[in-house]
């Protein structure tokens, strides 16, 4: 059997088996650098996936609980677990950087239990209902090519019922209102609840990294860039860290060296 997954630290940085993204994260790994743990699906099994008429390889699916399953071990934490949750992202990396590709999914493994567990520590209560909010939202967008206007209204109403201008201004009683509407406009766009099985939750986002090779917007930039199509894409399932924990945490863009 191929080995299709492999962890961050196991791997060699080879972008035509793990895509950029995963070549990187091998090689900062590698570096000794402080790389949030996770793992790569090869950009081979992409197209073995879609030849196979989304499909997936025999064994990957058991590679990708055995890899998670180290991450779980080695971060102390449980996929799912109500008391101390692992979360991941997920993100695409082709060999070749391109727009049109899948956007990023995070705080993937949130679900009610956790959100309501987690959210008895008052301390924590807020980020983790806004880090549940933008899970359904991103999920719906990404996974499901949900038209995000109608969450965009929703949100905006919620903030302007309450007089607030931005997401950030939200408290509790702002983001229970705005979860509560998110997976009813989910519910009534899809025709199915928001899946609360973490692992349905990665299976889906996995599967809508392998789709986003063929969308139409990916086929056409790689025809006018001359890239060929059986390249495929990598999916990196990487562990959390949050911008958006308290004043001292954020996100951003980090150069070595100066780009120009």
């Amino acid at each position: 059997m191929s080995q299709r997954v492999f962890l961050f630290d196991q791997a060699e940085p080879n972008k035509e088996v793990l895509g950029g993204k995963g070549a990187s994260l091998a090689l900062m790994t590698k570096l000794g650098m402080p790389v949030p743990l996770g793992f790569t699906i090869t950009t081979e099994t992409c197209i073995e996936y879609l030849k196979a008429k989304n499909q997936y390889p025999s064994g990957m699916w058991e590679q990708v609980e055995t890899a998670l399953a180290q991450v779980e071990k080695k971060m102390e934490k449980t996929f799912g677990d109500k008391e101390n949750p692992l979360l991941v992202s997920v993100r695409s990396g082709a060999r070749i950087s391109m727009p049109g590709m899948m956007d990023t999914i995070l705080n993937l493994g949130l679900n009610h239990e956790i959100v309501e567990s987690l959210s008895k520590d008052k301390n924590k209560a807020r980020y983790v209902k806004d880090s549940y909010r933008r899970l359904i939202l991103m999920f719906a967008n990404v996974v499901l090519s949900l038209d995000i206007h109608p969450f965009e209204d929703l949100l905006d109403s919620v903030k302007e019922k309450a007089g607030l201008k931005t997401d950030n201004e939200m408290g509790e009683k702002e983001l229970d209102e705005v979860i509560k509407g998110y997976l009813e406009l989910y519910e009534k766009a899809h025709g199915e609840a928001f899946p609360q099985d973490p692992k349905k939750q990665l299976d889906l986002a996995i599967k809508a990294v392998f789709n986003s090779w063929n969308n139409k917007r990916a086929i056409d930039y790689r025809n006018h860039e001359g890239i060929p199509h059986n390249m495929g894409t990598a999916v990196n399932v990487q562990s959390m860290v949050f911008g958006n924990f308290n004043d001292k945490s954020g996100t951003g863009v980090l150069f070595s060296r100066n780009p120009s």
